[in-house]
């Protein structure tokens, strides 16, 4: 599955997902976003069990500031509806994949 390009219009969708959700809050002019943003395509692609959507902290600075996101790139995991995990900065892929399972 591909990532979703989530805004406050379509953010039902994060919300009633029955799926555990990676958030990848994000800027395009970021470099280390530019750095993180191939590996979430990657999970997503490689991990159909997931929703896996990016939100531009520019497009949508209200949903950042609902999230408390203050640096980028930030990942937020929510289950069920509800955050469960937030982590702020580059990862590795297998420090995200960690961020989601654990």
């Amino acid at each position: 599955m591909s990532v979703l390009r989530i805004g406050k219009d379509n953010f039902d969708i994060v919300e009633k997902s029955d799926k555990p959700v990676l958030l990848d809050f994000y800027a395009d002019w970021c470099g280390p976003c530019r750095m993180v943003g191939p590996i979430v395509e990657e999970i997503a692609e490689e991990n159909p069990e997931y929703l896996v959507c990016k939100i531009n902290v520019d497009k949508e600075p209200e949903l950042a500031g609902e999230f408390g996101v203050f640096s980028i790139p930030t990942l937020v995991v929510m289950k069920g509806g509800e955050v469960v995990k937030k982590a702020a900065g580059a990862k590795p892929k297998a420090a995200i994949l960690a961020l989601i399972e654990g």
